[in-house]
Order: structure tokens, then C-alpha cells, then sequence
């Protein structure tokens, strides 16, 4: 009977000479066993941290409606926020509105910041109660034009003494109602803030009456 050097082959595995011993049982590689060892003992870690390429996964795999749950929780975040966009689009859609019919109805909850107030309210009125030259600026100015383009020296002339005439009465008429607007301003407010109210009404005496906005609450010639 042949006998195998002794350290070569496992003990008995040398009476069946019939059974050849597979090379890679022989031969094992020590790395192999090394690896297998430290997944063995490699610790379960938190999914957030890196997990060992031969560690195992440390969590069971979710079952098919576990993950069609999470899957509609992800549909149901995104229809959330189609329906959080829409809903602002539709509030700001109404604010505007409500804030053109306050203009036209001079209704003081919807008006923009810049017209709140009473003191801008007195300046509206105040502008709103007399004739001013300013307000007749642009049809002047239109007829104005048409006389300078009129190749006759005389209209030609005429119109620019025109030009002349209104730029002037425009600046005396709009020096005179700032003075007397902050003057009654100053009667009537006195303590509260009054800055800028005088060049909001100038600007607004700048408009003709039928365009300007917030509309006019009083009529010609009614005290504001």
C-alpha cells in the first residue's frame, strides 16, 4: 500500500488511491479563508455608513409593498407640492384682483402700500378737488406737436411760445399746490409721518383725472 509523504495529504485520505483529491482542496488559498474569516466578523453597521464589500447587508430586504408604499410616498410629496404651487398661484391671482377692484373702489384693506394710509388718501383727494394745469399737459402737448409740424414760420412759432407758456404755468401751478398741500398736512398730521405725500401728489396732478389710480373719490371743488 503506498503511503503519501507525511503534511501532503489530510489523515486517511491515503488508502483511496482510486479517488484522486481535487487540486483546489489542496491547494486552498490562505487569502480566501482570510476573507471569508473577516466577513464572518466584520460588525452590522448603520445603513447611513459604508458597509464592507464581503459584510452582510445588515437589514432584510423590503417586501414588494413595503416598497410600493414608499413609492407612492415619494408620488404623494411631489402631488403635494403641485398642489401647494397651484394654491399659490391661485391666492396671489386673487390678491391682485382684489387689489385692481380696490383701485377703482378706493377700498383702503387692498390697496398697495405705497397708496395706504390717510395721509396719501388727504394728498389724493386734495389733488382730486381742483383743476390742475399739469393734468392738461398731454393734450397740449399734442397739439403743440402738430403746429411745429406745420412748415408756416408763424405756427411754427406760435407753438413753441406755446411750449414756453405751459412749461411755466405747470412749475407755478405745481409749486403752489405743494405749498398749500403741506401746509394742510401739517395741520392735519401733525406727528405722523408725511414723507413723500407732496411728490405722490404731484405726480399724481401729472395723470388726467379719468386714468389715475386709485380713482377719484371727491369732486371738483369739494373740500378734501
Amino acid at each position: 500500500m503506498t503511503t503519501g509523504v507525511a503534511g501532503s495529504f489530510p489523515t486517511g485520505l491515503g488508502s483511496m488511491p482510486g479517488k484522486p483529491l481535487p487540486l483546489g482542496f489542496v491547494f486552498r488559498s490562505r487569502a480566501k479563508d482570510e476573507k471569508a474569516q473577516a466577513a464572518d466578523k466584520a460588525p452590522v453597521t448603520d445603513s447611513s455608513q459604508p458597509r464592507h464589500p464581503e459584510a452582510p447587508k445588515g437589514r432584510p430586504t423590503p417586501k414588494r409593498s413595503a416598497a410600493q408604499s414608499q413609492r407612492r410616498s415619494v408620488a404623494n410629496t411631489s402631488t403635494t407640492r403641485k398642489e401647494a404651487s397651484k394654491r399659490q398661484r391661485e391666492e396671489r391671482r386673487t390678491a391682485l384682483e382684489r387689489q385692481r377692484q380696490a383701485l377703482a373702489s378706493g377700498d383702503e384693506r387692498y390697496l398697495p402700500a405705497r397708496d395706504k394710509g390717510p395721509v396719501r388718501r388727504f394728498a389724493r383727494d386734495f389733488v382730486d378737488s381742483r383743476f390742475n394745469i399739469a393734468e392738461f399737459f398731454l393734450p397740449m402737448a399734442v397739439v403743440i406737436l402738430v403746429l411745429s409740424m406745420v412748415r408756416v414760420a408763424s405756427l411754427q412759432s406760435i407753438a413753441l411760445l406755446l411750449w414756453l407758456v405751459v412749461i411755466v404755468l405747470i412749475v407755478l401751478d405745481s409749486f403752489v399746490s405743494a405749498f398749500r398741500l403741506k401746509k394742510q398736512l401739517n395741520e392735519r398730521f401733525a406727528g405722523e409721518n408725511k414723507r413723500g405725500a407732496v411728490a405722490y401728489a404731484l405726480m399724481r396732478s401729472l395723470q388726467m383725472r379719468r386714468l389715475r389710480l386709485p380713482k377719484p373719490q371727491v369732486k371738483r371743488g369739494e373740500r378734501p
